[in-house]
């Protein structure tokens, strides 16, 4: 053709070889899923957990209480420690065996006893026949056996369901030994004798406590639970304040690593675990009670009450009036986050209810608006302004079974040092001077109905009225996390 310049020799060949190239490249691009799964790599998928076997087994926490009874004290009361036993967590888990089959529902168990899991122990819900290391939870051989991740490696590319590797023991030339790992260089008789002792970044690291606080859908690989990128992508990270200086420490501690910036010293760190399940420490208070045990009651105990304690902590409230033609037409309520190194809330936000409860009243004490406030079967009004999210299904409809939910029609959280800003209109307010307003932001770990159903769910094995003395569900206990109350002015004052 005119104009064309034909390419010969050399360069066409280069140029063909390129073309094919590309072609190639473009098919196996298309052809390769998202989120590739490799079988071989993760043995107990969807649970993403790698287990170095050798000789030994695992250590049950009761053994590592002989020499550490500081430690296990503060571990036994935590909500690691309750992981698997927790009776919401056993209805959910009961729920999605009935709904998609013990191989998918393993996703749960891996991280909630990935002992129990690796060992195969664990072949569905329930506590009946289960050893102490596979009820224990997290345990201290959980944590302190994690040699790696592998974060990258996951489908996602991004932490998630539990991405860690286990490594209790090791094989060497005068035979199999146990190591444990821990944040510090461990002194000469660490282990004394029972184990060796080995000194870990990773336990200095956020990326530790990511593997089980990234929750993925087992096959959409969602994330329905994204705490450690809320925390990642937010100033907590950037001035290296990590989840363990806020969840390993007494509320004094956290609130002055929050407010601050501020690592904690060695000596302040506990092995608490503590964050807002005050729900499930609450029931095992109750459970240890009525077992007869009041010391570990009172531990559990302690655990709630610091729970409650950060919850009020974590969020400030601001009123601020809105005038038009000098008459108040609107109320801004702003809540911020002052103190949560991730959103408000986080873990599962579709379930979890934080919301404003707002009564408004004239000088005579006359209500004239109201919103948020709970029904009398536990409900919220349609009107509610929630902070939370609303997850839907492959077909696009709402969901809220974590098996089901593939992606959020709406998520409304607030992110660390963040706010939200809601708005409320103002009725006339005729003859009067002042509105006096009150504003609670209220939180409860999930909506009545949807506790009831979870609870309902529990495995035959698990007798709630014997164990935690429930002969029904009871009202799901509601946290003021802050109140906020103003005397505003109907008519803006002349400038």
């Amino acid at each position: 053709m005119e104009g064309i310049v034909p390419i010969k020799g050399k360069a066409a060949f280069i140029l063909a070889a390129a073309l094919a190239f590309a072609t190639l490249a473009g098919s196996a691009i298309a052809a390769s899923p998202v989120f590739d799964v490799d079988r071989e790599f993760y043995p107990y998928y969807p649970s993403l957990i790698k287990w170095n076997k050798s000789a030994l087994d695992f250590t049950p926490p009761s053994v590592c209480q002989g020499c550490h009874e500081k430690q296990y004290k503060e571990w036994s009361a935590s909500v690691h420690q309750l992981a698997f036993q927790d009776p919401v967590y056993q209805g959910e888990l009961n729920k999605a065996v009935k709904a998609v089959g013990h191989e998918i529902s393993r996703q749960c168990e891996g991280c909630h006893s990935p002992a129990g899991v690796v060992t195969g122990e664990i072949k569905g819900p329930g506590n009946a026949g289960l050893s102490e290391m596979a009820l224990a939870g997290v345990s201290c051989d959980i944590c302190h056996s994690v040699s790696g991740v592998t974060h990258w490696q996951t489908p996602s590319h991004e932490p998630e369901n539990g991405s860690f590797i286990l490594t209790p023991g090791v094989e060497t030339k005068d035979g199999p030994r146990f190591v444990k790992r821990g944040p510090f260089k461990p002194s000469e008789e660490c282990g004394g004798g029972f184990h060796d002792c080995a000194e870990s970044s990773l336990h200095l690291q956020a990326d530790l406590c990511a593997s089980c606080h990234q929750v993925y859908h087992y096959d959409a690989h969602f994330p329905l639970e994204a705490t450690y990128l809320e925390w990642k992508h937010g100033p907590y990270a950037q001035k290296n304040v990590l989840c363990q200086d806020c969840h390993m420490v007494d509320t004094a501690s956290f609130k002055k690593a929050a407010d601050q910036f501020i690592k904690p010293d060695r000596k302040e760190y506990r092995h608490y675990f503590n964050g807002a399940n005050y729900l499930l420490s609450y029931l095992a208070a109750g459970a240890a009670k009525k077992a007869g045990n009041q010391e570990q009651a009172d531990l559990f105990m302690k655990q709630y009450q610091m729970a409650v304690d950060r919850l009020k902590s974590a969020a400030e409230i601001e009123i601020a009036p809105s005038y038009q033609k000098g008459e108040l037409k609107e109320l801004q309520v702003r809540v911020k986050n002052v103190r949560a190194g991730h959103n408000l809330p986080t873990s599962l936000t579709n379930v979890r209810q934080m919301w404003l409860e707002i009564v408004a009243k004239d000088e005579a004490g006359k209500t004239v608006l109201t919103s948020g406030q709970v029904g009398p079967e536990g409900s919220l009004p349609a009107d509610a302004r929630l902070f939370n999210s609303d997850g839907m299904g492959d077909n696009f409809h709402f969901a809220i079974d974590p098996w089901v939910v593939t992606s959020f029609s709406r998520h409304d959280t607030i992110p660390p040092r963040g706010y939200k800003d809601v708005y409320y209109g103002v009725p006339a307010l005729k003859g009067m001077k002042k509105l006096n307003v009150e504003v609670k932001l209220r939180y409860r770990q999930a909506d009545q109905k949807v506790a009831e159903a979870l609870l309902k769910a529990v495995p035959k094995d698990i007798d709630l009225e014997k164990i935690y003395g429930l002969k029904a569900v009871p009202p799901l206990p509601v946290v003021d996390m802050a109140l906020k109350k103003a005397s505003l002015s109907t008519r803006q004052a002349a400038h």
